[in-house]
This record gives C-alpha cells, sequence and structure tokens, in this order.
C-alpha cells in the first residue's frame, strides 16, 4: 500500500496549499468519475453512516445501543472500512476528498488524525464541545486527536503494546520482565540463551513503524519535531536515539530470537510465534489477553499456554530510563461534509465515546479504554488482570508524530528500516532522515 498512501498523501497536501476549491472540485470529479457516488439518506428518522474498523461487532452493538438512546432522533448505521490502516486511510481519504455526504462519522487511527483535519476533512469540535469528550480521557490520546490545538477526533479507545512471556521461559533464563531495569538487550539475550523467539512486528507495514517510533521514544528522541511546520518540519531520526533503536533492531532480526518469519509478521502472526515450540516473548497489543483466552477455549493452543503467560511494562532501551510504550486506538472523527455535522453527529459522538460505551467496547471487544478511570472498575479488572499495567502504560506512552505528511514519513522510514535484518545503526538512521526530507519535498518517490 506504500504507493497509493504516498498519492493520497500528496492529494491533501497540495489541498492545503492551494486553500481554493478548484482543486478539491477536479479531485471530487475525478473520484467521482471512477465511481465513487455519495450515499444520502432517505426520509423518516435521520441516519448516521459511522466507518468503522473492522472489530467482531463490538462497534455495531454501541451504533445500536445509541440508537436506541437516542429515542427516535437519529440512527446509527455502521459500514466496514479495510483490515489495515493504510487501506482504511485510503478508502476515508477518497470519499472525504470527493465531498461525500454519506459519511457522517469515522473511525480514525491516531496518526492519520493530523492529515484529515490539515486537508478540512474533519468538522472541529468547538471548545464547549471538546470538553466532555476529553475530561478524564487519557493526555496521549487527546494530543493524538487534535491539531493546532483544536480537537478534531473523539478519543474512542486507547492501546498500548506490553511485553507478554512465557513465564516458564522467563525462570528458565533467569531474569524477571518486570524489573524497573529491564531492557531490550536484556530480553534479546535471554531469548537466545533459552533458544526461543521474541515475536515482533517485522513486516513493511504501519506496524513497524510502531516498533521504530516506540524505539527511539524509549531511548529520548523524536522522529521528528515542529510537525506544524509540514514538509519543513526538523527530521531528528539520525541521533543517538535513532542509532540505538537500530541498534537494537538489528541485533534482535539477526539473532536467533528472531522468528524465522520475521520480516513479514504483523500483529497475527507474532502472536503465533508465542504459543510455537519455541515461543518465550512477544511485543503485542492488548487484545492479545482475550485473543489467547479464546484460542485456549476453542481448543486451538493447549490451556497450560494461557496459565503460562506472563506480562510486563514494555522493556527499557536503558536501564535508568523509562521505556516509552507505543500508543494506538482509535479516535472518531465528524465528516466536514455530513448533512448532520454541527447537531446529531455531535451528540452520537458523545454516546458513542462516553464511559459505558468505552467499558462495554472494552469487555466486548478486548480493545483498551480512552478513560483511565475505567481501568478502576471490578468488571475491568476481573476480565483483564493486567489492566492496571495496561493504564500506567497508556499514561506514558509516546504517540507517534502528528503531521499532516504522517504517511510520506511513515512511508520513508519503513522503506530505508526494511528489512529489519538490514538495518544497520551506522547508517540507517542518516539514510532514512535524508529521504524523508525528499520525500517531503517531492524529490523522491515511495
Amino acid at each position: 500500500m506504500v504507493g497509493p498512501v504516498g498519492r493520497f498523501a500528496r492529494v491533501t497536501r497540495a489541498a492545503r496549499v492551494a486553500r481554493a476549491g478548484p482543486l478539491r472540485a477536479g479531485v471530487a470529479l475525478a473520484l467521482l468519475a471512477g465511481g465513487l457516488t455519495a450515499c444520502g439518506g432517505g426520509g423518516g428518522i435521520p441516519t448516521l453512516n459511522w466507518y468503522v474498523n473492522p472489530d467482531n461487532g463490538g462497534q455495531a452493538k454501541i451504533a445500536a445501543a445509541c440508537t436506541k438512546a437516542a429515542g427516535g432522533k437519529y440512527r446509527i448505521k455502521t459500514s466496514l472500512l479495510p483490515s489495515d490502516a493504510s487501506g482504511q486511510r485510503e478508502q476515508l481519504i477518497r470519499r472525504l476528498a470527493a465531498k461525500d455526504t454519506g459519511v457522517d462519522l469515522m473511525s480514525l487511527d491516531p496518526v492519520f488524525v493530523a492529515e484529515a483535519a490539515n486537508a478540512g476533512f474533519l468538522r472541529p469540535f468547538t471548545a464547549s464541545e471538546a470538553q466532555p469528550l476529553t475530561e478524564g480521557v487519557f493526555d496521549s490520546a487527546v494530543q493524538s486527536s487534535t491539531w493546532e490545538d483544536k480537537l478534531y477526533a473523539a478519543p474512542f479507545w486507547a492501546n498500548t503494546q506490553l511485553l507478554w512471556y512465557r513465564k516458564s521461559v522467563a525462570r528458565k533464563a533467569g531474569i524477571d520482565p518486570n524489573a524497573p531495569d529491564f531492557t531490550w538487550d536484556k530480553l534479546i539475550d535471554a531469548a537466545v540463551r533459552t533458544n526461543t523467539t521474541i515475536g515482533v512486528q517485522g513486516n513493511r507495514y504501519e506496524g513497524y513503524m510502531v516498533w521504530i517510533n516506540a524505539l527511539i521514544a524509549s531511548a529520548g528522541g523524536r522522529i521528528i519535531s515542529d510537525a506544524e511546520k509540514g514538509d519543513e518540519a526538523a527530521i531528528e531520526i539520525d541521533s543517538p536515539a535513532g542509532r540505538q533503536a537500530a541498534g537494537i533492531i538489528g541485533k534482535l532480526a539477526r539473532s536467533t530470537a528472531a522468528g524465522p518469519t520475521l520480516s513479514t509478521d504483523i500483529e497475527e502472526q507474532s502472536r503465533a510465534t508465542i504459543n510455537g515450540p519455541r515461543g518465550g516473548f512477544l511485543l503485542n497489543w492488548g487484545y492479545v489477553w482475550r485473543a489467547e483466552k479464546g484460542d485456549a477455549d476453542a481448543g486451538a493452543i493447549n490451556k497450560n499456554i494461557v496459565s503460562d503467560l506472563g506480562w510486563a511494562r514494555y522493556p527499557r532501551v536503558n536501564p535508568q530510563q523509562e521505556s516509552k510504550p507505543p500508543f494506538g486506538g482509535i479516535e472518531i472523527g465528524v465528516s466536514a461534509y455530513g448533512e448532520h455535522r454541527d447537531g446529531l453527529a455531535i451528540e452520537a459522538v458523545r454516546c458513542m465515546t462516553s464511559p459505558a460505551s468505552m467499558k462495554q467496547y472494552m469487555l466486548d471487544e478486548g480493545n483498551v479504554a480512552a478513560r483511565p478511570a475505567i481501568f478502576d472498575d471490578p468488571d475491568i479488572l476481573k476480565e483483564f488482570p493486567m489492566a492496571p499495567l495496561m493504564r500506567d502504560s497508556i499514561a506514558a506512552a509516546a504517540p507517534r508524530p502528528a503531521t499532516p505528511y504522517y504517511a510520506d514519513v511513515s512511508g520513508a522510514i519503513q522503506n530505508r528500516w526494511h528489512p529489519p535484518a538490514s538495518v544497520n545503526p551506522n547508517t540507517t538512521p542518516r539514510e532514512s532522515a535524508r529521504f524523508i526530507r525528499e520525500v517531503l519535498r517531492d524529490k523522491a518517490l515511495l
């Protein structure tokens, strides 16, 4: 998806620079000519179309509950987006660039909020509207929903990665993953000693960018700064932190701790590694607990694996420096072109992101709530014994760069840092910094 991602980033960039109607109108006409049509509502009760990322029906359940709570004022209908974040972005950008009034609400990956907001595709929340959507919400989630000091999306669920591990393997290795000074180096060395693997997301996709960003942030660095300057943002990946991150990725990828499919592993493939004969450790999102229990109940894996499963905070890069775990999740945006954007859509978002909705969604889907108070709920603690660690990890998490050119930045980094076994701390950060700048200035293509 790298090529299409880059093209649509340039479409939205041009829209920002032009500040005029002709370009957007031209994009709209081209897309409409290609068969994209707006989905208008009929008579009767107004319908709000909510474009959702795939799950097991939890968002549809929330849509039904909020429809019922509306008492006939509106109904919410869900439409399914592609399974991967880049595909979701591409479909939404196509529709929004065409000013499709059939999109009212959308579930957005946090990294695409700035791009959509900067292009004028999202309807910002006023200060009074934003207050109930951000009060009692993780700062990292609010930060990821904000662009140029305005809230453009409502935090729905947050997410972070934990270090999942087989307790029997940790004992055999003589390590305590919950020790305050536990590092990536100690983790890799332990896996090598025990001839076990570390599951990570090493495919050339957004999940790999998550790993790179978390390592750099944990080492005290940043990929870019001054993101509000757009293509003139400061590129900081070629730094001591960037070189430390590259060193860890290269060390793991070239060690026996790397699985044979590391360079093509995404979340589910990496999760499978901890259940295999060499399974030892896994860096992955909070859904793992529910998924592992479900597989054990279905007989897909041995139930002893679940009882042997431990969890710890994301490993440190430096022993004396706290880690910055990955941040993910979903935010709900309101289309700038929806018929009900100034009234019913705002009411619906309040219902969809209420504490009750977040709690229910976490229980239904295993996706982590964006309000820290929910993690103290007895029902949540019973279902997720690691909830306090999730809460603390999200509070300390480092979001990926907020920039309207995020797709270009991420694509450029993936291009130069993949495959993981090719990463060299002496060359990769420097080459990627140069390539990011060239891509942002349209001097190179992804």
